[in-house]
């Protein structure tokens, strides 16, 4: 996949599963926070994981699915605490840094764009210290709507300056991807394996990429080894 790198200006990023890899999250809401909230009630860890699933799904779509103080609430559970407990998952996925220095090269607008709550945007950020590559970070609690919500990107554009015509997103997501293509976002790119642990799913609606490699000119990518 080439994108014409002419055509562009602005470079949005989400995070989790784009840059980072989604391993984590999915341990650590899945499996880790059920074995401790199994612990803690006096129930096994299977109907504990069958409650949470429910549990959390019940808010997906909204912004307390990534709210850590709202499931630390919920759960009884010092959920920032937990995550910082096993920080040693948190990955960023391969050719990340090398995609990202190339688009410094070429002085792009960077922003990290994520539905992310900012005490987890906390927590990777110091884990990987991605955070000087990006012109700018916005999470969705600043905008007050999640991605998937078309009204988002009007919102994120009172934040920061984009146009539709010159601006990229990269996502894992498809839902969010249509939501920024009803927005008018015109060049999108989808993350087609956003945990190292699962499988590759392209997209059949949208460009899609394994690694970001596939963005990189060949010289470029020749140069970072």
């Amino acid at each position: 996949m080439r994108i014409n790198w002419e055509e562009i200006e602005t470079v949005l990023l989400d995070m989790d599963g784009t840059l980072l890899d989604k391993h984590f999250d999915d341990y650590f809401w899945e499996h880790f926070v059920p074995s401790i909230y199994a612990d803690k009630n006096g129930i096994d860890e299977q109907s504990a994981r069958k409650k949470l699933l429910a549990t959390y799904q019940a808010r997906e779509g909204t912004l307390d699915w990534t709210d850590l103080d709202y499931w630390s609430e919920q759960l009884g559970l010092d959920i920032p605490a937990l995550k910082i407990k096993i920080d040693h998952l948190i990955q960023v996925h391969p050719y990340v840094t090398d995609f990202l220095s190339y688009m410094k090269e070429l002085d792009k607008q960077i922003f990290l764009v994520t539905n992310a709550h900012s005490k987890t945007l906390d927590i990777k950020m110091a884990k990987t210290a991605l955070s000087g590559y990006f012109t700018g970070i916005v999470c969705a609690e600043e905008i007050g709507m999640p991605k998937e919500n078309p009204a988002f990107w009007g919102g994120l554009r009172r934040k920061i300056p984009y146009e539709n015509a010159s601006t990229m997103l990269a996502e894992d997501t498809e839902k969010i991807l249509v939501s920024a293509q009803a927005h008018g976002i015109k060049h999108l790119v989808y993350v087609a394996r956003p945990s190292s642990r699962g499988p590759v799913k392209k997209s059949e609606r949208f460009p899609s990429i394994i690694y970001f490699n596939e963005l990189i000119g060949p010289r470029a990518l020749d140069a970072a080894g």
